[in-house]
């Protein structure tokens, strides 16, 4: 058994395909599938089911899949432990943003790091803020910056600030309230995201504490889609977001905050039992400063800073 099986037979996992894979890691099919039989009788188990619809991993290929992701991420980040150990920090980061605070945050924090931290490479992933969290829970990435309803076990978390929720329409009318119930929102046609989402679990959850049954008339997975749905009229939204100049094709919206307020607590999270590197230390302290100062220059309608003070 080797490093080079263990990222083929990874790629494979997560691709679901040893043609897919193939293409990714740039060998043919026939000899990537020798390197995985290899792989099986060097360990004397199956590892992955084929089938017409692609592969999977077996019980023991999933055993194999954590332990390997692990062993290559180590892997990945001895150089930048062996160069930041007489100096400054390096190395690479994996840093995950949830889509709606990646449209105001990103951009403007990766400029920021590339000039604070030249030495570390950050890669950015923008996912919804469930998929994040399983992410760091499989040590897929180094930190995430997530919206929370209530704290989950197993990370370590910055609580950094919270978020107000809002109803989102097409365009606010002279006779747009200035606030809307949870009443009002029930007679509303709604375009939410499709469960499992954190943001649709509190609305489901505040919904049936009020004992009112919400008129959901589609269901969606991406943001995107959600904001055209609601453009094209299909219905209104609530999100965590209260405005929308950043958003392409989206000017034309409008927010209402909903009273009694809805919040979701933005945090920056890392995994309990994975040691922080350096260089992840770096990014984090950059991030915090970076987000605090940020919000004091650009505030965000609806965010209300929670975190750490300055300095």
């Amino acid at each position: 058994m080797n490093l080079r099986q263990l990222r083929y037979f990874v790629k494979i996992v997560e691709r679901g395909s040893f043609s897919r894979a193939a293409e990714d890691v740039h060998v043919a099919q026939p000899a990537l599938s020798q390197q995985i039989a290899e792989l099986e009788q060097a360990l004397s188990v199956s590892l992955l089911h084929r089938s017409a619809r692609g592969v999977r991993a077996t019980a023991a290929g999933e055993a194999l899949y954590a332990e390997a992701v692990e062993i290559l991420r180590r892997i990945e980040r001895l150089p930048g432990i062996a160069r930041s150990a007489g100096g400054e920090a390096q190395g690479t980061v994996t840093l995950g943003m949830s889509s709606t605070l990646a449209a105001v945050l990103a951009g403007p924090f990766i400029d920021a790091a590339r000039k604070a931290l030249p030495k570390i490479g950050l890669r950015f992933v923008s996912q919804d803020s469930e998929s994040l969290r399983s992410r760091i829970a499989n040590q897929k990435l180094d930190l995430a910056m997530v919206f929370e309803d209530e704290p989950v076990t197993g990370f370590v978390r910055v609580p950094l600030f919270r978020q107000r929720l809002y109803l989102v329409q097409r365009r606010k009318t002279p006779r747009s309230p200035q606030t809307v119930t949870l009443a009002r929102l029930a007679q509303n046609p709604l375009v939410l995201a499709t469960p499992p989402n954190l943001v649709r679990a509190l609305i489901d959850r505040a919904f049936a504490q009020a004992g009112l049954e919400p008129h959901v008339a589609a269901e969606m997975d991406v943001l995107s889609s959600i904001l055209s749905a609601v453009e094209s009229g299909l219905g209104d939204t609530i999100l965590p977001k209260g405005e929308f100049s950043d958003v392409p094709g989206s000017a034309k919206m409008s927010a209402i905050p909903i009273d009694p307020p809805l919040y979701l607590t933005a945090s920056l999270i890392a995994a309990q039992d994975v040691a922080p590197t350096r260089a992840r230390e770096a990014i984090q302290t950059c991030f915090l400063d970076f987000a605090r100062l940020h919000l004091e220059n650009h505030p965000v309608a609806g965010a209300e800073w929670i975190g750490p003070s300055s300095p």
